[in-house]
């Protein structure tokens, strides 16, 4: 397994990446088809080779055909993405990055949304503060 974050990868490494993380598992043709703009699918096929390569997608033989998905977890790669995210534009700051976030607009947050981010945000609180 790879050790290095999606971050350091090219657009469309990350794009196939993107489809490979929705899919769960996928083809090439099947990632082709996803992909803005797509290349031919000699080229998707290499770079799905490469990415083998990498360490960061496996394949399985299924009937005449490769099925290929990602070895890296979303969840940890979502982790590091969204640190790279807060340093390199919140200079690490959570509270900008949140604040940010909630000035978006709209939608508005749904009740539950509010309810679960409140308790996050009181888990979070400092010893003492009230």
């Amino acid at each position: 397994m790879t050790s290095k974050p999606i971050s350091e990868l090219g657009r469309r490494e990350r794009q196939i990446m993107d489809v490979l993380f929705r899919r769960g598992k996928a083809t090439a043709a099947e990632v082709l088809a996803d992909l803005p703009d797509a290349p031919s699918n000699a080229a998707v096929r290499g770079m799905l080779r490469h990415l083998e390569e990498k360490g960061y997608v496996r394949h399985e033989q299924d009937g005449p055909r490769y099925l290929y998905s990602a070895v890296v977890e979303r969840e940890a790669e979502s982790r590091s993405a969204l640190a790279h995210v807060l340093r390199t534009f919140f200079g690490g700051s959570r509270e900008n990055a949140m604040a940010a976030l909630l000035d978006l607009g709209e939608p508005r947050l749904s009740p539950d949304e509010f309810e679960r981010l409140s308790r996050l945000l009181d888990d979070a609180r400092p010893d003492g503060a009230e």
